[in-house]
């Protein structure tokens, strides 16, 4: 879907009643899992509310709406990264995440699994452990020449 596909889709979103907002809001409170919503809609509300909200009917309580399924939202990505921060995790699935959702727990997400990923393999500690103990060596390059001066 293209980014005009996508801000297509937040523009209905927002035009549609509060009530379909409401029930978005709490679907996400009342289910583990995350809701389907358009991948960029915090950037297409932004943008919707910088430029057009004149356009939106009550943009004022859809403004609050779509604040309240951001935080839920966030809290859900909290408690998660706090269950795998206390279990061993191989691997993680976060389904219908949004693009900035992503961009925000991907970097401890990655970092979290390659340390799972570590202590879970005993010969990469193993490895590392004899890495970190090993001197660097000078490998002997033979003679060296003379530059010349300029």
């Amino acid at each position: 879907m293209n980014l005009h596909m996508h801000f297509i889709t937040g523009l209905d979103m927002l035009y549609q009643s509060t009530k379909k907002l409401t029930q978005v809001l709490e679907a996400e409170r009342d289910s583990e899992k995350f809701q389907p919503l358009p991948f960029h809609y915090v950037e297409i509300s932004r943008l919707l509310f910088d430029y057009a909200r004149e356009d939106i009917q009550d943009v004022y309580m859809v403004r609050s709406l779509i604040e309240d399924i951001k935080d839920v939202r966030f809290h859900k990505i909290g408690t998660g990264l706090e269950i795998i921060s206390r279990e061993r995790t191989y691997a993680l699935r976060l389904k219908n995440l949004s693009a900035m959702e992503a961009n925000i727990v991907r970097p401890f997400v990655t970092r979290a699994l390659e340390t799972f990923y570590k202590l879970s393999s005993p010969e990469m500690i193993q490895e590392s452990d004899h890495l970190s103990n090993r001197q660097p060596q000078v490998t002997n390059r033979g003679p060296r020449r003379q530059l010349k001066d300029r």
